[in-house]
């Protein structure tokens, strides 16, 4: 690549950054081929760095932290059943809307929408208990964070629920 593409590419990511990685960066480019897809890629990188910055340049970070275990299986999945709990709620609702009704339409035997919730939120309960099993032990400030924001998810969900009699 070409030295002074190089370091215009280098100059767009952070000044903290540069001092630490900025050298070294620079000369992998100038080394590389280079191209658009080179190019884009490092301006890409250099915005997400600018947004997101590595803190520190700690590439090992505390595997106790609460943006490490909100990254296991067990603590992002009951968000998700929650979240998408809730988003069967408004489904059901706009569904309803669009067929003449002033809300979700009450069937005899609950219907296709209550049923996917109950499976839902129940089914998020054994993986709940999981992840406080495993993950209160080792690290229990974090791991009552993510209970905390998961048992607000599962809240959310149950709000519409029973604000509305559903």
């Amino acid at each position: 690549m070409n030295p002074v593409l190089a370091r215009l590419l280098t100059r767009l990511y952070p000044h903290r950054w540069r001092e630490r990685y900025g050298a070294e960066f620079e000369a992998f480019l100038q080394t590389g081929q280079g191209g658009l897809h080179t190019s884009v890629n490092v301006v890409w990188s250099a915005l997400w760095e600018h947004l997101v910055p590595n803190q520190g340049g700690n590439m090992n970070p505390n595997p106790n932290s609460f943006r490490t275990i909100l990254k296991h299986p067990s603590a992002f999945l009951p968000l998700t059943m929650s979240l998408t709990a809730l988003g069967v709620l408004f489904g059901a609702a706009i569904y309803g809307i669009l067929h003449g009704a002033h809300g979700i339409i009450r069937e005899p035997d609950e219907g296709t929408a209550a049923h996917l919730w109950q499976l839902l939120m129940a089914g998020q309960l054994p993986v709940l208990l999981f992840f406080a099993i495993k993950w209160l032990p080792r690290a229990p400030k974090p791991t009552l964070y993510v209970l905390a924001l998961q048992a607000g998810a599962a809240l959310a969900s149950m709000a519409p629920v029973f604000l509305l009699g559903l």
